[in-house]
């Protein structure tokens, strides 16, 4: 088992869930607007969703990969370009995080849940995701590519889940930071840029 390849995957994961996109600016505002226990239901349900992307990924790439290195290869540099298009997607953006408050009736525990959950579920884009990225980081030659994608994914829940959450409890003082705060959407966009540039590089060199 490879300790290096899990230390970097969540570094990389930290990285990429700490930088303002979609999902944790939708769970801060959620917390904003109804509560802190409003915005970690909201962590909670986007968290499942990502384990639904992760089983998809785990029996099906699984399936598809098995002594199949070529095809591996096919997907790592699938992956590899992915996330530089993500980098470009990113570099072309305006530097703005936009914080709407939300104008709708206050929701509920379980419909926050339910709705985290269906933003992450229905969200091909997370799969895609999920598939650029776990395969440049399986970490064992012992272990099944199914458990290591499994591995994989609890990871990235788990560091995803302690990063919303934290967002969650602390989203009044980060929305006064990054309101306040005129560079911090520019650094926030470069911090991006530079993680799916630095995944990208490492998926192409990586001899997995």
């Amino acid at each position: 088992m490879n300790y290096d390849i899990l230390t970097a995957f969540v570094l990389a994961t930290g990285a990429l869930a700490i930088t303002p996109g979609p999902d944790n600016i939708f769970v801060m505002v959620q917390s904003i607007v109804h509560g802190k226990k409003y915005g970690l239901a909201t962590v909670a349900g986007l968290m499942s969703g990502c384990l639904v992307h992760t089983t998809l990924l785990a029996l099906g790439a699984s399936a598809i990969l098995k002594e199949n290195e070529t095809l591996f290869l096919v997907v790592k540099l699938f992956g590899a370009g992915y996330l530089l298009y993500l980098a470009f997607k990113v570099y072309a953006s305006e530097a703005k995080i936009k914080l709407a408050d939300s104008s709708t009736a206050k929701k509920s525990v379980w419909g926050l849940f339910k709705t985290g959950f269906l933003m992450n579920v229905l969200n091909p884009k997370v799969t895609l995701f999920f598939l650029a990225l776990f395969p440049g980081f399986l970490f064992s030659d012992a272990m099944g590519r199914v458990a290591q994608f499994y591995v994989l994914g609890f990871l990235f829940i788990a560091v995803s889940f302690l990063i919303f959450g934290s967002i969650a409890l602390m989203a009044g003082q980060l929305k006064g930071f990054i309101t306040k705060n005129q560079h911090a959407a520019v650094f926030f966009k470069w911090m991006q840029i530079f993680v799916f540039l630095a995944i990208a590089v490492y998926l192409l060199l990586s001899d997995k």
